[in-house]
């Protein structure tokens, strides 16, 4: 398993959590999703490292950014 953390920007509340990690859920490999709304942080654990541009087209679906 592999964890990686990401920030993104514009999550304000528990809904805007949900919709982020409804969408890096269905990304193939991910077993959780971790969002801290107040740090923006999102902690992944996938079965194996995830393409930066998987993870970022899923975040922008949600309706949020990725900070690089």
């Amino acid at each position: 398993m592999t964890q990686s953390t990401y920030v993104v920007t514009g999550m304000t509340c528990g809904h805007c959590a949900a919709s982020v990690r409804e969408e890096l859920g269905e990304l193939p490999g991910v077993r959780d999703v971790d969002v801290d709304v107040p740090a923006g942080r999102v902690v992944v654990t996938s079965e194996s490292a995830l393409a930066l541009e998987h993870v970022e087209s899923a975040v922008r679906v949600a309706g949020y950014q990725l900070v690089r």
